[in-house]
């Protein structure tokens, strides 16, 4: 059975998960060569996604019966990709270099 969830965090909680998302999950991600920069909307908000939940550190890999993947909206005050990307790599966003092939 398909299923989906939605969550919105802001506050407290979303600085925690993207300090966790930043420094702990990235990281773990199989052959990471940085986040696409092509991900930006005219607004400049900023899209991306895992093909697994396991590389977040509070996921048990023994447990996982089959993986799942996710999609991150990362919604900014930015006005434009410019800003937004500039925003999020002062957040410390590990960006690939746009001349570098996918």
């Amino acid at each position: 059975m398909e299923t989906g969830l939605k969550v919105t965090l802001r506050g407290a909680r979303m600085y925690e998960f993207l300090d966790r998302l930043i420094t702990l999950a990235i990281p773990r991600v199989k052959d990471f060569r940085g986040l696409p920069p092509t991900g930006f909307d005219k607004a400049g908000n900023y899209n991306f996604g895992f093909n697994e939940q396991t590389v977040f550190p509070e996921v048990d890999s023994a447990a996982v019966t089959f993986q799942q993947g996710m999609n991150i909206t990362m919604v900014t005050t930015a006005r434009n990709p410019d800003e937004g990307r500039e925003l999020l790599k002062q957040f410390g966003f590990p960006f690939r270099d746009p001349k570098e092939q996918k």
